[in-house]
């Protein structure tokens, strides 16, 4: 949801420093007669789809294998209202005045049936619906008054509103992707007790969670997606970060949870993986910043499905790179979104978020959606309106994944909702022509998108042992721990093993070229030694051989420290019987000229086979003094 507006973002100065976003908040409308204007055109809706959705590089696909592009908006409200001061009874105290109660906006106003048919005309074919872990352990029905439109919902817990909710909106032909926004009920996004998705709970409860709502739904195969967690940002005393292996590491979490997820609860669903949202004290002269995906490209994901990872971003022009969104105290001097000019903006949009999706056969490369972004229908500062214009001209020419914020409010309270309603049940909002940003919308809904089949495309997945294992294939877990207190790391199913950093720390996967190469057997062969080095075959003089077997490719290494301890082969469905050579990487890179996959071992020396090789062993050496990590592959051509 929108962060840090209207500058309650506080320092302390003196002994410390003290980060505080804001509650956000939103210009109230004035109330008006509901607008019978004609309505903005609503691009095909729902339409056919067959669930579930995977990834095909930048695209995300539906079971036959056609685009689905996520054209949504959140409906918010279960995530909580509550601003953290005063009474949680005074819908004064709540944001923009709405008192949730928990549960989806707007059914004490409308009934489902009415709301649903709304969003239709929208022209949406999708819904993030954010949730709080408080919402799923509330056992305290909701109050009558929460529901007056729709009275079947009367004694229900907010899980269980939540429920028919979900349940609604997929049977009306709608995408849901299940958002875990917060931990507690409160309203995001400050120094509130949900900075991360631990603040307020162990990692291990927040997994927990997951894998019990990724079970609820798991019989509605039109829940397509997790949202693994909203905006990740700075708590009072320290910075999340990606990839330091702490109680703070949102990498290692998203990891964690998607993981479980996938592999204990529905492995269909789609993994939404945001960037972080804010790190460092908004304090001209000290570090601060928005670092959203820009961590992915040295450090990225892969999960034990490998076509189901989306990342995202937000993006709102009252904030911006290096500026928290404030006004007044805790406001820095840098520039914000809705500052820079259009080509400032599309260039800083690709460099923080899109060139995840813009640099194709990347470890990174995956869907970028956009889940939150938005304006209101009262704003009049002409620098916001044009930033408004611009991000959604560069969504319509760049067929963007996006999410509105937000879907339903309250007439007279938010007017950054696409849709309000009175008490009586009179809709308001972007429907009318009134609303100024109905031209900018319309124009994102009906301009061309790429539709039909998308093609089949090579996957490139980085491994990354840097504080652990990083087994990613359920077959090779299944058999248990095939090399006991080694940094073991393993490609997921369908892929094996073509690169290597020479510390070890970091693999390269891929399918290129063959798809899976394994036989169904379950047969895999841990190698330590050079027993199946052949006489004659000495393809790294000097130095250790760890060879796989006759018919047997890499699909997975292990370390003890600096020191290659083991190799992992499995055997191919066909017969592996091409020419071999030696491809060193001790003292430079040895990858193929214009080779895919990117820098999959920043920092670090790199080898890789071509993409019509696999590789058959590492080499290594035992000389004291000397890096014992991967030195060359044997890399061999496919039949």
């Amino acid at each position: 949801m929108p962060t840090l507006r209207f500058g309650k973002y506080l320092t302390l100065a003196a002994a410390a420093l003290l980060l505080l976003a804001t509650a956000p908040g939103a210009v109230a409308a004035t109330p008006r007669a509901a607008d019978n204007a004609q309505e903005v055109p609503a691009a095909a809706a729902t339409g056919t789809w067959q669930p579930p959705l995977s990834t095909r590089g930048r695209y995300i696909v539906d079971a036959d294998g056609d685009r689905f592009r996520l054209k949504s908006a959140n409906w918010d409200g279960a995530q909580g209202s509550w601003t953290g001061s005063g009474s949680i009874d005074d819908p004064a105290n709540h944001h923009a005045g709405q008192d949730s109660y928990g549960i989806p906006l707007g059914l004490d106003r409308a009934t489902l049936p009415q709301l649903l048919d709304d969003f239709h005309r929208l022209g949406i074919n999708s819904i993030r619906l954010p949730f709080s872990n408080a919402m799923i352990h509330s056992t305290t029905p909701v109050p009558d008054v929460a529901v007056t439109a729709n009275p079947g919902l009367r004694g229900k817990t907010p899980l269980q509103v939540y429920d028919a909710v979900v349940s609604a909106l997929t049977g009306s032909g709608f995408a849901v992707i299940l958002n875990n926004h917060t931990n507690t009920s409160r309203w995001c996004c400050g120094v509130d007790g949900n900075e991360r998705w631990n603040s307020s709970q162990s990692t291990q409860q927040w997994a927990d969670d997951w894998v019990f709502m990724a079970r609820r739904y798991a019989g509605d195969p039109r829940v397509v997606g997790a949202d693994l967690y909203n905006e990740v940002r700075r708590d009072i005393l320290d910075d999340p970060n990606w990839g330091l292996g702490d109680a703070h590491d949102w990498y290692a979490a998203a990891q964690l949870a998607a993981d479980r997820i996938l592999s204990e609860a529905n492995p269909n669903l789609l993994i939404v993986i945001e960037g972080i949202n804010w790190t460092g004290l908004p304090v001209d002269g000290l570090p601060h910043g928005r670092p959203t995906l820009t961590p992915a490209r040295n450090l990225s994901h892969t999960l034990v499905a490998a076509h189901k990872l989306v990342y995202s971003a937000h993006f709102y022009g009252y904030t911006g790179p290096n500026h928290s969104g404030a006004t007044g105290i805790g406001e820095t001097h840098d520039a914000r979104y809705q500052d820079l000019t259009r080509d400032q903006l599309y260039q800083v949009l690709n460099d923080e978020a899109f060139f995840v999706s813009s640099e194709a056969n990347q470890h990174f490369t995956a869907p970028v959606w956009i889940s939150e972004f938005g304006i209101g229908a009262g704003e009049t500062g002409a620098a916001a309106r044009t930033w408004f214009g611009n991000i959604t001209d560069y969504f319509a020419d760049h067929d963007v994944d996006f999410a509105y914020w937000p879907l339903v409010g309250w007439e007279g309270h938010d007017d950054w909702s696409l849709l309000r309603y009175d008490t009586s049940g009179n809709r308001y909002g972007i429907l009318g022509q009134s609303d100024w940003r109905g031209t900018a919308w319309n124009r994102l809904m009906t301009a061309d998108s790429r539709t039909g089949p998308v093609a089949e495309v090579p996957s490139w997945r980085m491994l990354a042992t840097d504080h652990g294992d990083y087994v990613q294939s359920l077959r090779v877990r299944a058999g248990g721990d095939w090399n006991s207190g080694a940094s073991k790391a393993v490609c997921p199913d369908g892929e094996r093993l073509v690169g290597l950093g020479h510390s070890g720390v970091r693999a390269l996967c891929t399918d290129v070229s063959t798809g899976d190469l394994r036989s169904s057997a379950t047969t895999q062969t841990v190698v330590t030694d050079e027993r199946y080095v052949p006489a004659g075959g000495d393809w790294a003089s000097g130095y250790t051989k760890l060879q796989c077997p006759a018919g047997n490719f890499l699909i997975g290494y292990s370390r003890r420290g600096g020191r290659t301890s083991a190799a992992l082969c499995v055997p191919a469905a066909a017969s592996l019987a091409g020419a071999g050579r030696t491809v060193w990487f001790d003292r430079s890179d040895n990858r193929p000229a214009g080779a895919a996959g990117g820098d999959f071992a920043n920092g670090d020396y790199k080898g890789q086979c071509a993409d019509d090789e696999y590789a058959a062993g590492i080499a290594f050496t035992t000389r004291i003094g000397a890096s014992q990590g991967p030195a060359a592959l044997l890399c061999r051509k496919l039949n």
